[in-house]
């Protein structure tokens, strides 16, 4: 039997971590096992779908680098792959699940269900509904027709028994049948399917093999299993992923930092870092191998190696992973990651001229190694475009100094740096320690105020390769308008 699996996000929100993480789960198992990968669209809550939450899905899946064999915009045998494109489909199969007794109409108002729930809450009773349409006549049902006629559609869950479900990681799930949400609706008032209906008579007739999805869907599995019960149909196999929690334990959320993949897109990750990163957020291969790429993924994954503990997203970690993928990356392809940024930051603007492209290109391997995010590189990058017009006197003066120790220092640095374009760095430094300990002070204060000078700030790509981007004259113009500046300060 060949492995087809699915994954069916709802367009009613941008794309989470942890549904990314799904969808790779996914498409990993599917390409370890040669099998099938497909997307699916359940848009059946109308009034929570936006438009720019299903070009979020798509714009996510490719930004990750996962391929769908079937789905939406891609031919398949078992489309529509949009569930509002499907929904005769799901009149047809509620219709048969009344035939054969498993469902019935429910006409019962908003306000007698209000009425209820305050009734359950007051008397300390499980809230649900209270099966009043259940066992209606047809008489009564008919009757009913003139003043409802657009009823919703309600499954008959037992009275008694249980539900047992096997999980793939979890193993035997059972259940209490008076436990599970009493007669759930399947069709609503306006003709749309509920997730519970349309996910089941999709997975069956689009053949899904194995079911991969988050625990938060655990509930649902004996409600699920009681569908296929009712239609005669063998159940997929279910192996509900581990959770992933923020530090304090809690499900990961807006509270603890990014979510959403268009955020980490938009600070600044690599899709590696991203795809490797959450790939082992509940699985790994050994207790050692850290770095993979998405092809060794989907020739390693299995789902033995699943951890049945909820994982914690760890921001730092992700970050170390991000770093390490910027390091990998050549001076052409980190420029080219870059330009995005610099683009929409205001640094530069397009057309961008071969003579700004080949300056860029040069200032890579100055700000590679310092970078966390790929937004850092228009900070990074401002004093090469942006002369420093006012400047903090107390980022030049450097801890345990006095402004007038300070002084003396950029006239030796203007001497020295005069000679930019006739030493090598080396050279360089060299004349800059001799000169810092005949001021009597250490190498990292003499260049504080020379860095602030050039940059504006004590925070800046490696100081001598700065400056030859800049120019001799540029540098030392720099420089001396920094010490004019500390200048009138002592007058």
């Amino acid at each position: 039997m060949s492995v087809r699996v699915r994954y069916a996000p709802s367009p009613t929100g941008y794309q989470h971590i942890g549904g990314a993480r799904t969808a790779l789960f996914n498409y990993f198992f599917a390409c370890s096992m040669g099998g099938q990968f497909l997307l699916r669209v359940e848009d059946t809550d109308q009034g929570r779908y936006f438009d720019e939450a299903l070009q979020d899905l798509y714009e996510t899946l490719d930004w990750l680098g996962i391929t769908y064999d079937e789905g939406p915009q891609k031919d398949g045998a078992y489309g529509p792959y949009v569930q509002s494109e499907r929904s005769d489909l799901y009149r047809e199969y509620a219709q048969k699940l009344i035939d054969s007794g498993h469902a019935y109409y429910c006409y019962c108002s908003a306000s007698r269900l209000e009425r209820i729930r305050k009734i359950q809450e007051a008397n300390g009773m499980a809230p649900g509904y209270d099966r009043h349409c259940r066992d209606l006549s047809e008489a009564e049902r008919q009757e009913l027709d003139k003043e409802c006629p657009h009823p919703v559609i309600r499954f008959k869950i037992p009275i008694d028994g249980a539900v047992t479900v096997h999980d793939e990681l979890l193993g035997d799930i059972t259940r209490e049948c008076k436990d599970i949400n009493p007669d759930p609706i399947l069709m609503k008032s306006d003709n749309l399917p509920t997730y519970h209906l349309a996910n089941v008579i999709d997975d069956h007739l689009m053949k899904i093999t194995h079911v991969l999805r988050a625990q938060e869907w655990v509930p649902s599995a004996p409600l699920h299993a009681l569908l296929y019960q009712a239609f005669g149909w063998d159940m997929p196999k279910l192996c509900h992923l581990p959770m992933v929690l923020g530090q304090d334990g809690q499900k990961l959320s807006k509270r603890h930092g990014a979510t959403s993949v268009r955020e980490f897109r938009a600070k600044g990750y690599l899709p590696e870092a991203i795809v490797n990163y959450i790939s082992l957020l509940g699985w790994s291969l050994d207790d050692s191998t850290e770095f993979f790429t998405l092809d060794e993924l989907c020739k390693v994954f299995t789902l033995q190696r699943l951890n049945k503990a909820p994982a914690v997203f760890d921001y730092k970690k992700l970050d170390w992973f991000n770093g390490m993928y910027l390091r990998k990356l050549s001076h052409e392809e980190l420029l080219g990651q870059c330009m995005p940024f610099l683009l929409e930051s205001g640094l530069i603007k397009e057309p961008v001229g071969k003579e700004i492209t080949d300056l860029l290109l040069q200032a890579m391997p100055l700000i590679q190694e310092r970078m966390h995010y790929l937004s850092d590189a228009p900070q990074l990058l401002a004093f090469l475009f942006n002369r420093p017009e006012q400047y903090d006197i107390a980022c030049a003066i450097p801890k345990k100094m006095e402004l007038p120790a300070v002084m003396p220092i950029l006239p030796a640095a203007i001497e020295i740096f005069s000679h930019l374009d006739a030493k090598n760095d080396e050279e360089l430094e060299q004349e800059c320690r001799s000169k810092a300990d005949a001021l009597g002070v250490k190498i990292g204060q003499f260049l504080q105020p020379v860095r602030v000078a050039l940059t504006g700030s004590t925070v800046s790509p490696p100081l001598f390769g700065s400056m030859r981007l800049l120019g001799k004259e540029e540098s030392l113009v720099r420089m001396r308008n920094l010490q004019g500046t500390l200048e009138k300060q002592t007058s």
